[in-house]
């Protein structure tokens, strides 16, 4: 990885110091600043843009929320992730609205932190299975929906491709293969070993699958692929 730069926001003084200490300590990534609030950040922004943006939702003066929202905004090329104790489907929703690209709680061990940065700057969206859990809840069709009475017997088995035949072609194969797990919250490497590929080329069909679908996040990703028919996910998910 080259040098990427990174904004640490967190109120919090000790998960502060440890956020930074990951970054810090992490070689190809430096520090750009670590804000304990709304304004500081906005502040440490106006010096320098950074490549990547950490921040928690809860600050002392005002919400993560706005802060995603305007950096998303003004510099879209940043990747953000939210590192919170939120999870929530309100929060999860409304910071993927915003323009977050990953989701993580702070109940991660460090390593979790400094892979996220890498996934973000791979083109991924790392996000907590916790998180993704209550992205599938709020997503999930209603069991009375006309459409979903429609869906075939075989379908019954969790996440499957919609039957429609002008939806099929939009992904191939192995990508709803790899969506399929996105949606059941694994992580990058679990996807690898379930289908027997490399990290490396999970993130490459995750980019295709982002850009097929003019998403940014994983989240986006499933209830796209949802509302298009070409996943879905049963009760029992």
């Amino acid at each position: 990885m080259s040098n990427c730069r990174v904004l640490v926001v967190e109120d919090d003084p000790a998960t502060r110091e440890r956020l930074a200490a990951v970054v810090q300590a992490e070689p190809g990534l430096s520090l750009t600043a670590a804000a304990d609030s709304l304004s500081a950040a906005r502040r440490a922004l106006a010096d320098e843009v950074p490549e990547v943006l950490l921040t928690d939702l809860g600050l002392p003066d005002g919400s993560g929320i706005e802060l995603i929202a305007e950096v998303a905004t003004a510099h879209p090329s940043v990747e953000i992730a939210v590192m919170t104790v939120f999870a929530d489907e309100r929060h999860v929703i409304e910071a993927i609205e915003a323009g977050a690209t990953g989701y993580l709680l702070k109940d991660g061990d460090d390593a979790s932190v400094s892979d996220a940065i890498r996934q973000l700057v791979d083109g991924g969206s790392p996000i907590s299975p916790s998180i993704a859990r209550h992205v599938l809840r709020r997503l999930a069709p209603s069991p009375k929906a006309p459409v979903a009475a429609q869906d075939p017997p075989a379908a019954a088995a969790g996440l499957n491709p919609s039957p429609a035949a002008g939806d099929k072609s939009l992904l191939t194969d192995r990508e709803t293969d790899v969506l399929r797990q996105i949606a059941k919250g694994f992580s990058y490497g679990e996807i690898a070993e379930a289908l027997g590929i490399s990290v490396h080329t999970v993130t490459t069909h995750i980019k295709s699958i982002y850009r097929k679908l003019a998403v940014r996040s994983r989240g986006e990703a499933v209830f796209e692929a949802m509302q298009m028919g070409l996943i879905r996910v049963d009760s029992q998910t």
